[in-house]
């Protein structure tokens, strides 16, 4: 009886935690730029030292990020940025490394520093871009920045940076827990590729479908409860093989 006890306890485990991953992706349907993760579940066989895999469990891992645009979205706002097609902005991460995004609802801070949504510092060719005060700011397709400082006409923009956006392999990227990309096995940073355009006044919606992210809710929610059955009938059958034990002495 322990071999169904096992499969079933640990299924009923990782069904909880393919849960997590889809109830993550479901949270974030509307958070710009979001790629959902897949969740599958293996077989896996438990060894014994020098013993023999008599018994295996199941394991739910994700095993890739959905990697397909969102749509994009329009806002109006000059500051907001969409990339066309495939590509990613460059940002510093909180552990000071580079690290890749497509979100591109982007602010000027307090000391004109240009940030993402959530206040990672933007790269531009020479490291995080700052903007000088009380100028307004245009980003062109190819992610130049322009200003035309106070009291200038439309007629005089200045270049001041552009963001570096880059096109990796996506065979080598993986979103880290902060739902930022880097490169697998390789903290070099990337070259700038001038082939990664952006559009301005646009923003990248969430690729979760919320649909498809609550009926797989729902299906693991009904083997979650399967599991549990197996594991009281696995309980039911021991106790009545205990009991024929007991007649049998």
């Amino acid at each position: 009886m322990d071999k169904a006890l096992y499969i079933a306890m640990t299924g009923a485990k990782h069904n909880m935690l393919a849960q997590t991953a889809h109830a993550n992706n479901l949270a974030n349907v509307n958070t710009t730029a979001f790629k959902s993760d897949f969740a599958a579940a293996r077989s896996m066989p438990v060894f014994y030292g020098e013993g023999l895999p008599t018994r295996a469990f199941s394991m739910t891992e994700r095993p890739a990020t959905n990697l397909a645009h969102g749509a994009l979205q329009q806002t109006g706002r000059d500051l907001d940025i969409a990339i066309e097609g495939d590509g990613f902005l460059t940002v510093q991460a909180p552990t000071g490394e580079e690290a890749y995004t497509r979100a591109g609802n982007l602010f000027i801070d307090s000391v004109g520093m240009l940030r993402t949504g959530n206040g990672l510092p933007v790269i531009g060719n020479a490291g995080p871009v700052a903007v000088p005060p009380n100028s307004k700011v245009e980003i062109g397709t190819d992610g130049t920045i322009s200003i035309i400082a106070a009291g200038q006409g439309v007629d005089a923009p200045a270049a001041i940076d552009r963001i570096k956006l880059v096109k990796p392999d996506p065979g080598t990227l993986s979103k880290s827990e902060d739902g930022l990309f880097r490169q697998l096995d390789n903290p070099e940073p990337l070259d700038p590729d001038g082939a990664v355009s952006v559009i301005s006044g646009f923003l990248e919606a969430s690729n979760v479908s919320a649909v498809n992210e609550l009926t797989s809710m729902l299906t693991l929610a009904r083997q979650y409860e399967m599991h549990v059955k197996l594991m009281a009938t696995a309980k039911e059958n021991s106790e009545s093989s205990a009991r024929l034990m007991q007649f049998n002495n």
